[in-house]
C-alpha cells in the first residue's frame, strides 16, 4: 500500500483517525494543515483572516501538490477538494478515503468554529460548505467510510476493512 489520503469535513476525524491508522499500519503520518502553518509561520485562522479564503485555498493547493511521499497516511484540510489540482494530485498520490459525516455530526464535533481555521467564505455557513463540498468529496474518493456514530477505534477498523477490500469502493 502506497499512501492513504483521508478527506472529509472538519470534524470528520482526518487527523485523529490518521494518526491511529498510521500507527496500526506501520506508516508515517502527515497533517497538511500543520505543513501549511509551518511554511507560512501562522496558524490557519490567522492565514484565512489576513489573506482571505481564496488565497488560503491556493496555499492549501500548493502544499498538497508539493507532496511527494510514500508509505504515508495524509490528512489534508477539509477544504482540500476546493481546488481541482489538489483533487488530481491526491488521487495520484494514493488511495483517497472519504470519512463521511452528516452535517449534524460535523456541527456537533466542532466547538471552536471561529478559531479552528475552517475555510468559509464571508457569509458562508458550515451547512453551506457541507452542501458544496460533499459532492466533491464523493467524486474525489476511491473509498467512502462512514465516520459518524462510532468510536475512533471503530472508524479506524472500518477504514482498514475498506482498504483491504471488504467494503465496495465508492
Amino acid at each position: 500500500m502506497d499512501n492513504i489520503i483521508l478527506i472529509g469535513m472538519p470534524g470528520a476525524g482526518k487527523s485523529t483517525v490518521g494518526v491511529v491508522l498510521a500507527k496500526a499500519l506501520g506508516m508515517k503520518f502527515l497533517d497538511v494543515d500543520l505543513l501549511i502553518q509551518e511554511r507560512e509561520g501562522a496558524v490557519l485562522q490567522q492565514l484565512i483572516d489576513t489573506r482571505g479564503v481564496e488565497r488560503f485555498l491556493d496555499l492549501e493547493r500548493d502544499a498538497i501538490c508539493s507532496l511527494d511521499c510514500r508509505g504515508t497516511v495524509v490528512a489534508p484540510g477539509g477544504s482540500c477538494v476546493c481546488r481541482e489540482e489538489s483533487i488530481a494530485h491526491m488521487r495520484r498520490l494514493g488511495t483517497v478515503v472519504y470519512l463521511q459525516l452528516s452535517l449534524e455530526d460535523a456541527a456537533g464535533r466542532i466547538h471552536n468554529q471561529a478559531s479552528r481555521g475552517i475555510a468559509l467564505s464571508p457569509g458562508q455557513t458550515l451547512a453551506g460548505a457541507y452542501r458544496y463540498r460533499v459532492p466533491l468529496y464523493e467524486a474525489c474518493a476511491h473509498i467512502t467510510v462512514p465516520a459518524g456514530g462510532q468510536s475512533l477505534a471503530e472508524t479506524v477498523e472500518a477504514v482498514k476493512r475498506a482498504l483491504a477490500g471488504d467494503v465496495r469502493p465508492a
